[in-house]
């Protein structure tokens, strides 16, 4: 009784110890078989974890430089679940990122998507649900592209674990549920083992034991089907729990102790080591405290064992990863210098072949300029002698042209003024008759009177007739060019009269000679010139001469 009372403490210590470890050591267990579940490459069983990185390794390699970027990415997705199940997930996540790439570029959809649910599993284990969450919503995109059925039901079931281990039941039934209608309709005898097992694990987080307990027991009838002791091992393992956590403590024990004798069977440390510390438990409770004692400390010491081998693993792996690195940089720096000397060799020879057909080029552009320069001193001579006489012939027909247009100008002056002296004479001649005409009208015969009247009005309107200017409008314009347009430019409300009074001006005609023109007396044409000046704004003391011969 002194015995039984002294190992109490020790029993509650290992319990506590042992339940804490009990979660690592499933997590380490669910790990291994995500790992085994890979595809099988040519790696002896009996190698160590180290020596199979090292295979997989040089394996990545030669299937690089054979450009089979596919193979390749299976040996780092491989790698990654080595690292991944020794806990170094940042190598892990980092293998498992670089074969996922692969995959995407070479359009391999189904291990695309088989990877992703690992790195998912990675962001999992590493307590990042929601970056787990994503990967697993990306790997059920690709398998419903490619319409994989199987993948689609795996998925659904990591999904499910997911939230159940977020505490959320009824999101974890519902996929968990959708993944094994898959499974079912795939005849998938192991998925529907492994679903009916993450099911009963919801049931027994609520402490619904009866529905957990017949859900476990059909994933063991399944199991059997289907061969998979490990799987056993595990289911009746936690059939003993339901037991002992519903009161049945030796049935419980029962089931645990078949469970530590086929994990001792096939040396499953992880299932060995469970079974006992779910005796210890049950002799605990049956108030068996050496027994309990015993088995607890069974279940330490194989758990102990577990993780000195895993430290093992993880410091021979981790060697191994720093001398493949130390490996890769020697190689490197081999690589460097060689392509250095490579290249320092390239750029000799093409440093001299550029010197040489630099210098050929200089010589080529020098003689090229030489007969370029022989050829445009030709060409501009000849260019010069042409324009030299171009120009002459230009000049030449210029002073013809000019002295043309002289020859005519000297014409239409005499015309004009011909034709000017012709007006004068005929007013003069018409201001005469006019003269005696009033004369005759102011005798009293009276029979003479209509007639000369007639004759009266027939000279005055011949003094007004327009035929004669408009004559003399044309012959001035091709003396005077631009005259008019200049004039109108300066004032554009001019009448007919007042361009007839302009032309007498410009031509110098004396005022008498104008008014004799225009047929109106002296004073009349004093009067039009007065209004002349105002209609083209002159100034006081402005000449109107002087401004019209400017124009």
């Amino acid at each position: 009784m002194r015995t039984t009372f002294f190992l109490l403490p020790h029993i509650y210590i290992l319990l506590s110890s042992l339940l804490f470890a009990g979660a690592s050591a499933k997590a380490q267990s669910q790990l291994q078989q995500s790992a085994e579940q890979l595809p099988v490459h040519t790696i002896p069983a009996e190698n160590s974890t180290n020596s199979s990185f090292l295979v997989l390794k040089d394996s990545c390699n030669l299937a690089l430089e054979a450009n089979q970027p596919v193979k390749a990415a299976g040996y780092l997705q491989r790698m990654g679940i080595i690292c991944f199940h020794l806990g170094h997930y940042p190598q892990a996540l980092d293998y498992l990122l670089q074969a996922g790439k692969l995959f995407r570029q070479r359009s391999s959809w189904s291990q695309l998507a088989a990877c992703t649910n690992d790195i998912g599993m990675l962001y999992y284990y590493n307590r990042q649900p929601a970056a787990a969450k994503k990967e697993y919503e990306e790997a059920m995109r690709i398998y419903r592209k490619i319409n994989d059925p199987a993948g689609i039901a795996t998925t659904y079931g990591k999904i499910g674990h997911l939230y159940e281990k977020e505490q959320q039941h009824d999101s974890a039934f519902l996929y968990q549920r959708i993944a094994l209608s898959h499974y079912k309709q795939l005849n998938d005898q192991e998925g529907m083992a492994k679903i009916y097992e993450n099911i009963g694990s919801i049931f027994e987080d609520l402490e619904q034991y009866d529905s957990a307990f017949a859900n476990f027991n059909l994933a063991l009838a399944l199991n059997k089907q289907t061969k998979d002791e490990t799987a056993q091992i595990e289911i009746i393992n936690n059939l003993g729990d339901i037991l002992r956590k519903t009161g049945r403590y030796h049935d419980g024990l029962q089931l645990s102790r078949q469970a530590a004798a086929m994990a001792f069977e096939r040396k499953e440390q992880y299932q060995l080591c469970s079974a006992y510390r779910d005796m210890g438990k049950a002799f605990y409770l049956l108030g068996n405290s050496d027994s309990a004692y015993h088995y607890l400390e069974l279940s330490r010491n194989y758990l102990l064992n577990i993780y000195s081998a895993g430290n093992g693993k993880q410091l021979a792996l981790l060697q191994t990863i720093y001398d493949i690195e130390k490996k890769n940089n020697e190689i490197e720096k081999l690589q460097y210098a060689r392509d250095i000397n490579r290249l320092i060799t390239y750029a000799s020879i093409v440093g001299i072949l550029l010197l040489i057909i630099l210098g050929w080029l200089v010589i080529s552009r020098q003689r090229l300029k030489i007969k370029n320069e022989q050829l445009l001193s030709r060409q501009h001579k000849d260019l010069y002698e042409t324009e030299k006489a171009l120009k002459e012939t230009a000049l030449q027909h210029k002073i013809l042209q000019e002295a043309q247009l002289k020859g005519e100008l000297e014409v239409k002056s005499k015309e004009l003024s011909t034709h000017t002296l012709h007006i004068i004479q005929k007013n003069q001649l018409l201001e005469t008759l006019r003269g005696q005409v009033e004369v005759m009208i102011k005798d009293e015969r009276r029979d003479q009177k209509k007639q000369l009247r007639q004759i009266l009005q027939q000279i005055n309107q011949n003094f007004n007739h327009d035929q004669h200017w408009d004559e003399f409008r044309q012959i001035f314009e091709q003396v005077h060019q631009s005259f008019y347009d200049n004039l109108r430019l300066r004032c554009d409300n001019l009448t007919s009269n007042d361009l007839r009074l302009i032309s007498l001006l410009k031509m110098n005609i004396s005022s008498a000679d104008m008014a004799t023109l225009l047929g109106i007396s002296p004073d009349s044409l004093r009067v039009v010139r007065y209004r002349l000046r105002k209609k083209l704004d002159l100034k006081q003391g402005d000449s109107l001469s002087a401004f019209i011969q400017s124009l």
